[in-house]
């Protein structure tokens, strides 16, 4: 077994982004027919894309819950880049529920939020540790955030249970070339000409251009962190994202994806109403564009980002707004290619397949 595993055979229902959001989790099994041991009445089988935590007011709670899925092989789930952070004790924005790091500095947009027992952190990391970037048959593919063939066949090569120790591996080639072309040096005088920190909304920093080659660094030299967190590419006018402002921008991987099984992502924050701001930074438009929000997109329109930004649902809140009005967790069931959201509405995806294609 390998970091790319079989997905199963017959009809599945393939779960977006949760963030945290556990209630929105259990609504929507329930919409869709599992009991919170995963076992459906006609036998269908559940997989996650990856991006349980952060965020969310309980993501021990949602990692509980799935694990137990996992572990009784009723589900299947592949690594998102938020997993990937827990694994390597990498602690980020909306993460203060597990780490103790953040959890002062994410009080004011988080909370309230559960955080994780001592006791189930073992237990928990083992779980997670054992999960591949991929999963495939015939005529699906599942992944976090992107499906390229070399990245791909890279980790096909890296065994199970090796993701954290085969990141590390990559993440210290790019550290190595790194301290080659002093980014490290660079970065603290751009630092030192920025007196505000990168996590500032309020301030608009001028492009950076070692913070940038810092990350597109990773970009290209870790494929596990192609799989997991997108293409990048660099991006001249900062905006901000996931909590910091950025350099780099995410490239729509998918215009370029030219081969026949359809493959489901999250990820992407996609918003579910067309007027909606973007809920997760400008370079929304970069990506979907004009693309209706439950079509499937790319070259052959055979690519579907199934994450309706639920991880946005504590900016509602602190907004004073419904939280499930806009943000939804959403499953694709599969071949039926129908979208069920956690209020229990369903709708067909849209404009699958490309018969023009040549």
């Amino acid at each position: 077994m390998s970091l790319v595993q079989p997905l199963p055979s017959g009809a599945l229902d393939i779960v977006g982004d949760i963030h945290g959001e556990y209630d929105a989790l259990v609504q929507l099994l329930a919409h869709l027919g599992y009991d919170h041991e995963g076992q459906h009445p006609e036998g269908r089988h559940l997989v996650f894309v990856g991006d349980f935590c952060d965020r969310g007011p309980d993501s021990p709670s949602v990692l509980g819950l799935v694990g137990r899925m996992l572990a009784s092989g009723n589900a299947h789930a592949v690594l998102g880049n938020h997993e990937i952070n827990l694994l390597r004790e990498d602690a980020k924005d909306g993460s203060g529920w597990f780490f103790d790091s953040r959890a002062e500095a994410d009080q004011p947009k988080y909370a309230p939020f559960a955080r994780m027992p001592e006791a189930e952190i073992p237990d928990m990391l083992q779980t997670l540790n054992r999960l591949p970037v991929a999963l495939e048959r015939e005529d699906l593919r599942v992944v976090h955030a992107a499906w390229l063939p070399i990245q791909i066949a890279m980790a096909r090569e890296l065994p199970a249970g090796s993701a954290r120790r085969s990141y590390d591996h990559f993440e210290q080639i790019a550290a190595e070339r790194a301290i080659i072309n002093r980014v490290a040096q660079r970065m603290r005088e751009e630092d030192r000409n920025w007196p505000h920190s990168l996590e500032d909304l309020r301030y608009e920093p001028p492009f950076l251009p070692a913070h940038s080659e810092r990350e597109l660094a990773k970009a290209m030299v870790n494929p596990l962190k192609v799989l997991t967190t997108g293409v990048e590419r660099e991006c001249r006018r900062p905006f901000y994202a996931g909590g910091k402002w950025r350099f780099v921008e995410r490239v729509a991987w998918w215009n370029e994806y030219t081969e026949a099984p359809a493959v489901i992502v999250g990820h992407y924050w996609r918003r579910l109403r067309p007027s909606d701001a973007p809920a997760h930074g400008s370079q929304f438009e970069n990506l979907f564009g004009s693309t209706p929000p439950l079509s499937w997109h790319g070259q052959r329109n055979n690519v579907f980002c199934v994450d309706f930004s639920v991880g946005a649902r504590w900016l509602n809140r602190l907004r004073g707004e419904d939280p499930s009005e806009r943000s939804k967790l959403a499953a694709m069931r599969w071949p039926e290619r129908v979208l069920v959201f956690d209020d229990g509405t369903q709708a067909m995806s849209e404009r699958f397949g490309d018969d023009s294609y040549g």
